[in-house]
C-alpha cells in the first residue's frame, strides 16, 4: 500500500520554476556524481497533484543540464497517474505510489512541494525519514511550500543525515518584508513562527536588515534584496554566501538556525 494520503493537488504551470531552478543550478552536482558512479540520475516529483504539469517542467529544466536523468512523478490517486500516462517517453514515466518512493533504486532528487504542508506536523520526521531513506549517497529531498503562482517560495533541504538547510526565495515586488514569507514556510516550521523560536528570530534578522537598506530602494529590489544578504552574513548568520543565488531573490541559511526548539 502506498504510504500516504490523497491530496488536493491543485497546481499551476510554472509554479514551481524557483525551487526547479535551484535543483538544476546549483544542486546539479548531485546529478553529475550519480551519472560519473554509473548510475541514471533518478528525479522524482512526488505528489504533483491533478495536472502533471510540473513535473514535466521538472524533466525539461533537469534534462537541460543532465540529458540522460530520468524523471518519475509519483501520486497517491491512480486516476491522476491514469491521466498522466499519455506523456511517458523514455526520459519520463508515471507511478502509483506515496512516501515509500516506488522505483527501482534510489533517487537522486525527491520533491514534494505543497504536499507536507496537508499533514499534521508530527508526521513530518517520519516521513522526511522514510524518504530520505530511499536517497542515493549524493541524493536529496527537497519539502517545500510555496503560493498559488509561485511567487513566495521556502523548502527544507534533506540528505540522508536529516534536514541540511531552509531556501527562501521569493519575487522581487511580491513583498513587502521578508517576513512575509512566512505564511509559505514548510510544515516543519510554520507553526514555530513565534517569539522565542529560531525561525522567528531569523525572519525578524531580515526584516530589520531590509529596513536598514531602504536608501537603495530607489536603485531596485534587488540592489536591496543584495545589502540583506551581506548583512546578514556579516551579523553572524550561517548564510551561504552566494551573490549569484541572491540576485536571484534566495537566500539560503543552515538548518541548525532555524529548527525548532
Amino acid at each position: 500500500m502506498p504510504f500516504g494520503n490523497a491530496t488536493r493537488g491543485t497546481t499551476n504551470p510554472n509554479r514551481l520554476r524557483r525551487v526547479d531552478r535551484w535543483l538544476a543550478g546549483p544542486e546539479s552536482w548531485r546529478l553529475r556524481r550519480d551519472r560519473h558512479a554509473g548510475n541514471r540520475p533518478l528525479v522524482v516529483d512526488l505528489g504533483y497533484g491533478g495536472s502533471p504539469t510540473t513535473a514535466v517542467e521538472l524533466y525539461a529544466r533537469i534534462h537541460a543540464v543532465c540529458p540522460d536523468a530520468h524523471v518519475t512523478g509519483i501520486e497517491i490517486e491512480p486516476e491522476r497517474v491514469r491521466i498522466a500516462k499519455h506523456l511517458e517517453h523514455g526520459g519520463l514515466d508515471f507511478q502509483v505510489g506515496g512516501f515509500e518512493i516506488p522505483v527501482p533504486g534510489n533517487a537522486t532528487m525527491v520533491r514534494a512541494f505543497n504536499v507536507l504542508r496537508q499533514y499534521d506536523e508530527a508526521d513530518v520526521r517520519l516521513i522526511w525519514r522514510t524518504v530520505c531513506s530511499r536517497l542515493s549517497p549524493n541524493g536529496v529531498f527537497v519539502d517545500g511550500t510555496c503560493d498559488e503562482i509561485g511567487r513566495r517560495s521556502t523548502w527544507v533541504a534533506l540528505d540522508s543525515a536529516g534536514p541540511q538547510s531552509l531556501t527562501i526565495s521569493m519575487r522581487f515586488g511580491a513583498f513587502e518584508l521578508p517576513s512575509d514569507v512566512a505564511e509559505r514556510l514548510p510544515k516543519a516550521l510554520i507553526h514555530h513562527n513565534m517569539p522565542g523560536e529560531k525561525i522567528n528570530g531569523f525572519l525578524q534578522a531580515l526584516d530589520q536588515h531590509w529596513l536598514a537598506a531602504a536608501p537603495l530602494a530607489p536603485f531596485g529590489h534587488r540592489q536591496r534584496w543584495l545589502s540583506m544578504c551581506q548583512k546578514m552574513y556579516d551579523a553572524g548568520w550561517p548564510v551561504k554566501r552566494s551573490p549569484s543565488r541572491w540576485r536571484l531573490g534566495e537566500l539560503t541559511v543552515a538548518w541548525s538556525a532555524v529548527e525548532p526548539g
